[in-house]
């Protein structure tokens, strides 16, 4: 019996224990990432940036909502949110709470597609046979049928109402301690919502700072960010892999970006022109696949100080 069945079963127990611990331990293990980039004029002070990104709120997360409502103690002078703060259709009361003391600063948005549409239950094999065939979201897949539809203009109508600026493909700006500071946005490229040509020009030259806000980070958008000369794209969407392999990393990005920029802060060049791009790991996950392996929630504190 041992030599039939011993491998099977520890097999099977390890596999068991992984589970368990991604979906009991991991996927609640909120972190907050702190980074300094160097995108600011010289002689202006250093701006405190939080990033918060794919929420995926399902009613009942308790954790979580006192996690999000505790980064409001960091004190940051403006907030980004790069969308996918549902996987609830019921949830936009508890992501209000959850983000009630941060909607009391500044701060911009634009929204995901799980903001839009309810999310399915689907075989993760299939991101990476999409991965291979090169297909995400809605480009180059057929449209989906029968999804369900998120009241996501209430959400929008409370972000406004405390003064969050809607970047969904258009621009926006904030005032702090007499700075100007500028954002221009896209709509979700992962359900083909993204119109460039609308906030096409590049960075607003009366401005101190310039912004770029998408909440999926697909090339044809950090393209168009690089080219234009934005300093800094700000993105979400990937999960950081979500399932990701120790010491490799992750397998899949759910978009055309390549896995090592997955997460964290990188380069993209484009026409000649070198911009920072940040893509946040979130700290959620899908309502059907509510787990995270070396790969943990997390929101983001970027210092923006003087360029070299």
């Amino acid at each position: 019996m041992r030599a039939r069945y011993g491998v099977p079963l520890g097999i099977t127990a390890v596999g068991a224990a992984g589970l368990a611990y991604a979906a009991g331990f991991e996927a609640r293990s909120f972190r907050l990432r702190r980074l300094t980039v160097p995108v600011l004029p010289h002689g202006m002070r250093p701006l405190r940036v939080l990033q918060v990104s794919d929420i995926h709120m399902v009613c009942g997360q308790r954790k979580k909502r006192a996690w999000l409502q505790s980064l409001a103690g960091l004190r940051p002078d403006f907030v980004v949110n790069t969308g996918d703060n549902l996987s609830d259709p019921d949830g936009v009361p508890e992501v209000l709470d959850a983000l009630g003391p941060l909607l009391e600063y500044p701060g911009v948005y634009v929204f995901g597609s799980n903001d839009y549409y309810g999310p399915t239950l689907r075989n993760p094999g299939r991101y990476l046979i999409e991965k291979a065939q090169g297909r995400h979201g809605l480009n180059g897949n057929a449209a989906a049928v029968g999804v369900v539809h998120n009241p996501w203009e209430e959400l929008r109508d409370a972000f406004d109402t405390a003064g969050w600026v809607n970047l969904s493909n258009t621009r926006g700006s904030l005032k702090l301690d007499g700075y100007e500071l500028a954002f221009t946005g896209l709509d979700d490229p992962h359900i083909k919502r993204d119109r460039y040509d609308r906030v096409a020009g590049g960075p607003d030259t009366a401005a101190d700072l310039s912004l770029a806000v998408v909440h999926a980070p697909y090339l044809r958008t950090l393209d168009a960010f690089t080219a234009d000369g934005y300093p800094l794209i700000l993105a979400g969407h990937t999960h950081g892999g979500q399932l990701c392999i120790p010491f490799y990393g992750a397998l899949v990005t759910n978009c055309d970006l390549d896995t090592a920029r997955v997460k964290g802060l990188s380069t993209h060049q484009n026409a000649g022109n070198v911009s920072y791009l940040h893509v946040s790991a979130g700290c959620g996950t899908s309502r059907y696949t509510p787990v995270r392996f070396a790969c943990p929630p997390e929101a983001t504190l970027l210092t923006l100080v003087a360029r070299d």
